[in-house]
This record gives C-alpha cells, structure tokens and sequence, in this order.
C-alpha cells in the first residue's frame, strides 16, 4: 500500500527489496538485532513480524522520537512490544568512546518539564488578561441589560473553570514526566544491550548517507554475523563498499538489484505485463569478521615478504670467490 500510493514515505522500498532484506538480514525468533531506518516504522514492523515476538529490536532514531506509523498498522500485541527498544542516533558516538552516563538522558526530560510548566502559566496568564482586556473593551459599547448579563457570565466562567483547567494542566505534566521518566529508563536498557557488542545482525534503511552509519554501527555487531543495508541509489552504496574494504573485518560484500516483473496469467492469455518497475533501490549486505585476525594476517604477510627479500640476495661469499676463480 505504501509503495503504490505514498512511496516516498519508505524511501521507495520495493516489497520484494523488503523481502531480500529479511532473508540477507537473517531475521529470525530469539534474535538481538540493530535498526537504523527512516521508512515510517514498515521496516521495523516487518522485523517484529518475522521475530514473532522473541528476542529484541534496538531502533535507532534521529530527532525527537521513532516514528512507527506503519508499524502501528500491524496490529502487534503489548508482548510484542516488550522486547522493542530505542535509543537516539545522537547519542552513539559517546556510546562508542565510552563517555556516555544516564545524566545525558536524566537532563533532557526535566529541562523540557519546566519549560512546558512555565510555558502552561504564561499561556494562562496571557488568556486570562485578553479576556479582562476584551470585556473592559466591550463594555462600554453595550448599553442593553442583555449584554451585560452575557458579559458576567463570560468573567464568571473564567473563575469557575481556572482551577480545573490547571488540575488537568498538572496531571498532563505529570503524565508527561513519568512517560519520559519510563523513556528514560528504556534508554538506558537501550545502552545497555548496546554496549554488550554482541548483536546478531545489523538493518539500515535510512534517507541519511550510509556510510558514517554502518562504519560506526558495526561495532556493536558481533563477529560471523549479517548486516544489509539499503538506499534507493547506487552511488552512496558504491562508495560505503569502498570504505568498508579498506577499512576491513568484512567479507563477502556484494552490492545487488532485484529485478521485478508483474506476469498475467489467464487461460491461453499468459504474458508479461507491458508495464513495470523501474527501480526498487540497492542493497549492500556482507558478513562480520574479527579484526585481530586480520592484523595477525598483515603482519605474517610483511614478515614473509622480508624472508623472500632476504633469499633472493647473493650470498656475500660466493662475490669474493668469483675474482680468485678467474685469476
């Protein structure tokens, strides 16, 4: 539905492209996989689907919030959704050199609370005032007892209905305290899985460059496992492949296009339709190695090279011998 009406909302992602990316990705139940996406939550809610509600998902989100507008569209029950973390993409770079606290998180929620405290008493203070400046301006305009019955019932209701509204004002301020106090904490458990490295795999889809977010995400990947990760064009997929070859502790790296075309089938009728897909974007996925190997396998390969130097020199003997041999 996504992709025939609104495609720009899920990056262009083809169904059948989503569907390689769970099969490359190796999306199974019991799993503890990574999410960087940006199409609406679709990707995600297919993850949560092929999971079945075993293991976990750590989304990660730029800005505010994740937004999982298609991911609402599932239909997943609370249990589902017990195993769905999130963490902020700002926040990983301190994740990675070790420099990030709960205080980061703890900072934010109480900051934006008073702000939206303060904000709800100016707000009031402000309406109140209008609403005196307004009557004082219409009193003397209205001469009819009429009038100014209906302008003492308009002052009245203001101080009947005042300590309602900041009632109602304060228990969403608490509400919203305590659901970014539960935010907090989920942040936290985010980190916390995070910091283990031991991921099973690794998903990006995102409108974003993918090659600052694969480099520094693949850390928390662990060795012998899959990462995919999609763009709707070939060339920022070119140029992270590159990256990744020079950077290595990866293997099997290939850069692929699914081809897809619509068949109709009917009693000696059958034929490819005249219309098809032009594009339903790139994947680049490969498998996770560990890097010590490598090092050990570029030193053993410069103490090789200095062996086969060493051989290919003449002995310094044999160059002495040779004038005496000709004398």
């Amino acid at each position: 539905m996504y992709y025939a009406r609104e495609p720009g909302k899920i990056n262009h992602m083809r169904y059948d492209t989503l569907a390689q990316m769970l099969t490359l990705g190796n999306i199974r139940a019991g799993n503890k996989m990574i999410v960087m996406e940006t199409c609406a939550g679709l990707v995600l809610g297919a993850m949560m689907e092929r999971m079945g509600g075993f293991g976990s998902i750590i989304q990660l989100y730029p800005g505010g919030g994740p937004v999982r507008a298609a991911t609402a569209c599932f239909g997943f029950p609370k249990s589902f959704l017990s195993g769905l973390y999130e963490f902020p993409l700002n926040k990983v770079d301190s994740l990675l050199h070790g420099t990030f606290s709960a205080k980061m998180l703890s900072s934010e929620p109480k900051d934006s609370a008073l702000v939206e405290e303060s904000n709800g008493t100016l707000e009031e203070k402000q309406a109140s005032e209008q609403e005196n400046e307004d009557s004082m301006a219409e009193a003397p305009e209205s001469n009819h007892p009429e009038d100014q019955e209906t302008m003492e019932t308009i002052s009245q209701d203001p101080e009947h209905k005042g300590p309602k509204e900041r009632g109602s004002k304060k228990d969403y301020i608490q509400e919203k305290q305590r659901r970014q106090e539960e935010q907090r904490k989920r942040h936290l458990e985010a980190a916390a899985l995070l910091s283990e490295r031991n991921a099973d795999g690794l998903i990006v889809a995102s409108r974003f460059h993918p090659t600052p977010l694969l480099l520094s995400l693949l850390d928390f990947v662990a060795p012998s496992r899959p990462f995919v990760v999609y763009c709707q064009y070939k060339e920022p997929l070119l140029e992270c492949y590159t990256k990744l070859r020079e950077r290595g502790g990866v293997i099997n790296l290939r850069l692929s296009e699914t081809w897809l075309r619509n068949y109709q089938v009917l009693p000696d009728r059958s034929h490819p339709k005249l219309l098809m897909s032009g594009g339903g974007g790139y994947l680049l996925s490969g498998f996770t190695v560990a890097m010590d190997n490598l090092k050990a396998d570029t030193s053993l390969k410069s103490n090789a090279s200095t062996l086969e130097s060493h051989e290919t020199e003449e002995p310094a003997a044999k160059k002495r011998k040779c004038p005496e041999s000709d004398s």
